[in-house]
């Protein structure tokens, strides 16, 4: 079987490496004649696993001792409600504006907190990653989104502030070394560059925890999945499984350090073509906010996007299409994506660009 190059920005591609291991223990996960989505929670076979999970993120990330790591059901979008729910308590709570993922985590806070805007990149088209404002007295944290998916802008580092920084790092957590002094707690929907749809690592200072709302559902309480290692109830256990397979393949690969001199090559390969052709492609995000995940454009002849987008479908380029709500083209280079697969789009790339000379 021919695989496609897969571009989509999430779910997304996964190592083949650990597409094969997992198939090959669907039914029989080390000899215990079950597969995984088959093993109590409570066995020695799963708790080791997931044990050996958790390790291998802390040691992946650097996470030091001081900050718990949890497996939470739900994506991303289940935080935008928890993190408010467990952490403003009615303070104000300072968001960056960098897109329609920021949008949204906003939105829910207003339910626990009073947010407002700590910078706003609305007004520039979000191409860029507008300075900070003041800190409003009292600010239970201030929130960031570090890559943003639709638009293809990044931080390049994390400021500096003197209340707690949350960082939704759904898309580019493992792609680059995380300074752990800037931040109090990272979260992550897992479908992009650890594994699969359905869950969210949340790392978090345990002052954070141990300070947070105790008045809530206990499945809602960070907590509760702090104090009994994120197996209060039933876990996605499958979902955790392939992350362990997709941490180890990192490991065995070089790396977070790896993971991001790949993602240098692989971007600054499509942004060169993108670059090279401005008669043909308009970069989205300005340079120096350009993300090393998410490569965003537009045609210079909007009328031929659908065309474009069809052509490449046709070469086995998948995903090449913008997101719903904005439109444009979008490339996505998580983790999983083959520098090669990378290599192949720019070639045909410019091959299409020349052929509208």
């Amino acid at each position: 079987m021919k695989r496609a190059y897969n571009f989509n920005a999430g779910p997304a591609a996964l190592p083949e490496e650990v597409l094969v291991q997992a198939a090959a223990e669907m039914t029989d996960y080390r000899g215990t004649g079950m597969g995984v989505m088959e093993l109590s929670h409570r066995s020695a076979e799963y708790d080791a696993l997931h044990e050996q999970a958790r390790a291998d993120l802390r040691e992946l990330l650097a996470i030091p001792d001081d900050f718990a790591v949890m497996f939470v059901q739900g994506g991303a979008s289940h935080q935008f409600m928890m993190i408010p729910a467990n952490l403003a308590m009615g303070r104000p709570t300072g968001y960056a504006d960098t897109g329609v993922w920021a949008q949204k985590a906003m939105q829910e806070t207003g339910l626990y907190g009073q947010p407002y805007k700590i910078c706003d990149a609305a007004p520039g088209g979000y191409r860029d990653i507008p300075a900070w404002g003041a800190v409003e007295a009292d600010t239970a944290y201030v929130h960031i989104t570090t890559n943003n998916t639709i638009y293809g802008t990044q931080y390049r580092e994390i400021p500096a502030v003197s209340v707690p920084v949350v960082a939704d790092m759904s898309s580019d957590i493992a792609s680059r070394p995380i300074d752990w002094t800037r931040v109090a707690a990272v979260y992550a929907g897992t479908q992009k560059n650890l594994g699969p749809a359905g869950m969210a690592v949340v790392v978090m200072h345990r002052d954070l925890i141990r300070t947070g709302n105790a008045r809530l559902p206990k499945i809602l309480q960070y907590r509760t999945y702090a104090d009994n290692r994120s197996l209060y109830n039933t876990p996605p256990s499958y979902a955790i499984y392939i992350l362990g397979l997709v941490l180890d393949w990192m490991k065995r690969q070089g790396g977070v350090a790896e993971m991001e001199r790949r993602a240098r090559v692989k971007s600054q390969l499509l942004y060169t073509v993108i670059d090279r052709y401005p008669e043909v492609f308009v970069g989205h995000a300005r340079p120096e906010a350009r993300s090393l995940m998410n490569v965003t454009f537009t045609l210079r002849d909007r009328a031929q996007e659908a065309v474009f987008v069809a052509a490449a479908k046709a070469q086995g380029f998948v995903g090449v299409k913008g997101h719903r709500l904005v439109g444009g083209l979008r490339v996505s280079l998580y983790n999983a994506v083959p520098q090669a697969a990378v290599e192949a789009l720019a070639q045909w790339m410019t091959a299409y660009a020349e052929a509208q000379a």
